[in-house]
């Protein structure tokens, strides 16, 4: 296995908001730049986004990890979505400086793309040329709706939604007709029996570094097309 060698940075937010930590994972030979942002519940050394990290790594896609306020204070309630979002644009922003000319895109996990494509409606988040979600949280568990996906409308760029049949935060059934409406500037990739996590069930055989090639490769082919339209468009 290729060793990963990481940065670590600090990204500097407000006065108010101090600064996060967050780190860089970037293959010798990168395609791509991706900045991750992490779930409500667990952080940007979660091992789902370590595993992830490192697949995407051995596709060819550099990510930025980080954390959220809340997070790197050692909370457990996340900030408001004004303190969430200025986050995601700090990182971009870091991105931006280090991609050295890659392909830069932006998403994550659960909240940390969701709070990605709501900075994105409000204003364009610089260099981005596309957002990429793993498990769109479009409701509560239990408490179904497709509110959580009208700001989608306003964002003018491809997105890739990584979805499980078992995600109990995103019934499908609710979250198709609630992506239809945006056409071609979405994609839709199904895992059938993964969760919101990506866990697939154990008769399966198939382990979370597995889900997580399959996740990184399709995300690495997506990440192509986007980038060869951008040249040809």
């Amino acid at each position: 296995m290729t060793e990963i060698v990481e940065q670590e940075l600090r990204l500097a937010l407000s006065p108010r908001l101090g600064e996060v930590s967050a780190v860089v994972c970037r293959p010798p030979d990168a395609r791509f730049f991706l900045v991750l942002g992490h779930g409500a519940g667990a952080g940007m050394r979660h091992h789902f986004l370590e595993a992830l990290s490192g697949a995407l790594y051995a596709a060819g896609v550099a990510t930025l990890r980080y954390q959220f306020p809340y997070m790197e204070r050692g909370h457990r309630r996340p900030d408001a979505a004004p303190a969430l979002q200025a986050t995601v644009r700090a990182a971009v922003n870091a991105a931006g400086l280090l991609a050295g000319g890659l392909p830069l895109f932006a998403g994550g996990k659960s909240m940390g793309g969701r709070m990605t494509s709501q900075a994105q409606a409000e204003r364009s988040l610089h260099g981005v040329c596309g957002l990429v979600f793993f498990g769109f949280p479009l409701h509560p568990a239990g408490d179904p709706g497709q509110e959580r996906a009208d700001h989608l409308a306003r964002v003018y760029l491809p997105m890739l939604f990584h979805q499980g049949t078992r995600d109990r935060l995103a019934n499908l059934d609710l979250l198709r007709p609630a992506l239809a409406p945006l056409g071609t500037r979405v994609t839709l990739a199904i895992m059938d029996q993964a969760d919101h996590d990506f866990a697939l069930p154990r008769r399966l055989g198939v382990g979370q570094d597995e889900v997580c090639l399959q996740l990184a490769e399709r995300t690495a082919r997506w990440m192509a097309e986007v980038a060869a339209n951008l040249l040809t468009g």
